[in-house]
């Protein structure tokens, strides 16, 4: 049963880059956002060896330039004006196209080219949407429609739940935009957090790094400056030290959070996300040689600050505008709590039960030190803008373990 269990989980593990990608060969894109107020945005992604076959061009399929773009630009634009359309109860909705990028994604390189919907004073409860493109020159081509963001629907930077589907001989459909509510955005948002929290290793293993020597005090003899790790006799020491540590980490990235979302305050990305890799170093050093003696709380707070600041460029990822912010932030940080508390329940009672193994202050401090190699190397590679390829590395080496086990 335990290899069957190991076999899944590192399948998924090794599907996890196949699933990071909604992108499909023989297949071209609309993507979608609606916002309550600024009417309806979206874009166009298309291969570029689609493109070669519509119009006989010699695109490179893969490491494609803007220079290389740039001669074909106005034709890709007509094209695609021509081949699609959009309109509502309230008459047609002229297309609006806007700049043009290149997403290079593993199956190859596709042309993103974004575009805005005219007309749309309020927002209709159908859409009647049109889409041809490719299907003359190759008939198996399939165009799908996909609502990126959507947000009292309840659909928060989604990229792989399909709404419509366009082939030769069904060209047009119609999307509804009824079925949505303020409690469904609520609740994507709180979805995010959790979503945000479970798959930040970074914030997981700062985390990890605090609530380590919560089952456990330093004993100090007369001729120490140290100590040594005992064990808590009872739980409610050890619950009440979870606790206090938590609560100030949750207080100092609410605050931060909410500056940055507000747009009060901004620091470079570059700079918070170092510092949170540092973050999980100087938490880990403190278990090993105490910092702040009795404070651990400090370390809690002064970087959860940062944190917060992490937690606010995800918003900015998600596509999110100044439409029902109070409530993005309410329901992204409760998620963020929701999924805090979850890994706290996971790991909390195993270190409590093991606390009096002969080992736990080995493993505390073993721990530690790895957990100190591992920000050193996140703190390099984001302070200096680096891949040093470890990942990548133990990927690969992880992929052929599993050719070898029979499993891929």
């Amino acid at each position: 049963m335990k290899k069957r269990i190991f076999k899944l989980l590192l399948i998924l593990f090794l599907m996890l880059p196949s699933l990071g990608s909604a992108h499909v060969s023989e297949q071209s894109y609309i993507f979608l956002r609606v916002y309550e107020k600024d009417g309806i945005e979206g874009r166009f992604e298309v291969q570029t060896r689609d493109l070669n076959k519509v119009f006989g061009w010699g695109l490179k399929t893969n490491g494609t330039s803007p220079d290389d773009l740039e001669p074909y630009i106005s034709q890709i634009k007509a094209y695609f004006l021509k081949n699609s359309a959009f309109s509502s109860a309230l008459g047609p909705h002229k297309v609006v196209l806007g700049d043009v990028s290149i997403l290079p994604t593993n199956l190859g390189d596709f042309v993103q080219l974004h575009f805005k919907l005219e007309g749309i004073s309020s927002l209709p409860d159908a859409l009647d949407v049109t889409y041809s493109a490719v299907f003359d020159k190759a008939p198996k081509h399939r165009g799908y429609l996909v609502v990126e963001y959507n947000w009292k629907a309840g659909v928060i930077n989604n990229e792989a739940i399909i709404s419509l589907d366009f082939k030769p001989g069904k060209t047009t459909s119609t999307l509804s935009l009824t079925e949505a509510s303020v409690t469904k955005g609520f609740i994507a948002m709180i979805k995010q957090g959790v979503w945000h929290i479970w798959i930040g290793l970074d914030h997981i293993l700062f985390l990890l790094a605090l609530i380590l020597p919560s089952v456990v005090r330093r004993v100090r003899e007369a001729n120490e400056s140290v100590g040594k790790w005992a064990p808590v006799e009872r739980f409610k020491p050890a619950f009440i030290y979870i606790i206090k540590v938590i609560t100030f980490f949750t207080i100092a990235h609410t605050i931060t959070l909410s500056l940055a979302a507000l747009q009060i305050v901004n620091l470079p990305s570059r700079l918070v996300e170092s510092v949170i890799a540092l973050s999980i170093g100087l938490a880990a050093y403190h278990n090993i040689r105490p910092i702040f003696k009795g404070r651990d709380w400090v370390i809690a707070f002064v970087f959860g600050l940062f944190h917060g600041f992490g937690f606010a460029s995800v918003l900015g990822d998600l596509g999110l505008k100044n439409e029902f912010l109070t409530l993005s932030l309410l329901g992204f940080n409760i998620g963020v709590e929701i999924g805090q508390v979850a890994i706290i329940f996971l790991i909390f009672p195993v270190l409590y039960l093991i606390r009096k193994f002969r080992t736990y202050p080995r493993i505390l401090s073993y721990g530690s030190v790895l957990l100190i190699f591992i920000s050193l190397y996140w703190v390099v590679e984001r302070v200096f803008d680096v891949n040093l390829g470890v990942e990548d590395s133990i990927r690969s080496l992880l992929y052929r373990a599993a050719v070898f086990l029979g499993l891929r």
